[in-house]
């Protein structure tokens, strides 16, 4: 089953991350790219827009508050894992109306689907530690 909606918009927005990481691209390029792929049609757009927005306007933040909860230096964190994980800090932090266990859900499937084969338990023990600082 494909993805549509806000789920479609993470996973837009998890290879635009991730692509981020490997090329060094700004979210400019990033936009231009995502936003009118294929892929794009079922997604979210303004969605995906807010999140690549808010997740690039603050990637050292993100990294800085990442450390605590991680358990390895965040640049040695798998380029997928650690872009699920910024999707994940922002939405917990910024996006209230996003009730915790669909932010893990969601971050969970996305290492299912493009991670590594346990890269999920990673990012589930990380954000678990998130949830209970950001949303206590």
């Amino acid at each position: 089953m494909a993805m549509t909606g806000r789920s479609a918009s993470r996973r837009l927005l998890i290879q635009a991350l991730y692509q981020h990481q490997i090329s060094g691209h700004d979210r400019s390029v990033l936009h231009e790219q995502y936003i009118n792929g294929r892929e794009a049609v079922r997604a979210d757009k303004p969605y995906f827009e807010q999140l690549l927005k808010e997740v690039m306007a603050s990637l050292d933040e993100l990294d800085e508050r990442i450390a605590v909860w991680a358990d390895r230096p965040v640049k040695q964190i798998d380029p997928i894992e650690r872009a699920v994980l910024w999707l994940g800090v922002t939405e917990l932090d910024l996006h209230p109306d996003l009730p915790p266990k669909v932010v893990m859900n969601e971050a969970i499937e996305l290492c299912k689907l493009f991670g590594s084969q346990d890269g999920y338990r990673y990012v589930n023990a990380v954000l678990d530690k998130a949830v209970k600082d950001i949303r206590p």
